[in-house]
């Protein structure tokens, strides 16, 4: 069992099945040293467990979940192209988008849930830059999308 495997078990966590592609795309590709995700859902069991627009339909501690089970998948993603996240040197960049209603500012917040699970999980390698962008829609109504970048060890 890696490292990482072992921290997620610590943890309580299993990494899912990959998501697979809504359209024509691939849910991560490797470049170089580099794996770059597709925006990842909040899917869980092929699922999106709550639909609609954060600050409306969704609260803002519900979709600091979903982007948990977004970074989640995503870290799926990367284990599809490269067999074993103990590869992972660190966490680059975190891109989410947060489906939000018209007066919500707290995109920030939501977005604190993919990046706490990744430093949960990774440590000092999940540290990372961040973008989090509201947005009018997501695929599916989705209330959050996520995705990374990651540098692997040499």
């Amino acid at each position: 069992m890696s490292a990482v495997d072992a921290r997620l078990a610590e943890l309580g966590l299993t990494l899912p099945e990959v998501v697979p592609p809504l359209a024509a795309y691939q849910p991560a590709v490797l470049s170089g040293a580099y794996v770059y995700t597709a925006g990842q859902l909040p899917m869980v069991d092929g699922q999106l467990p709550v639909t609609g627009k954060v600050g409306a339909e969704v609260t803002a501690e519900e979709a600091k979940d979903l982007a948990r089970t977004c970074a989640l998948n995503a870290l799926a993603a990367v284990k599809s192209v490269v067999g074993d996240l103990d590869r992972i040197a660190r966490v680059v960049k975190v891109t989410g988008f947060v489906a939000s209603a018209s007066d919500f500012t707290g995109q920030p917040g939501v977005l604190n849930g993919a990046s706490e699970l990744l430093g949960d999980v990774l440590g000092d390698r999940g540290v990372h830059a961040r973008s989090a962008v509201g947005v009018a829609v997501l695929p599916l109504d989705a209330p959050v999308e996520v995705e990374i970048q990651v540098e692997l060890l040499p």
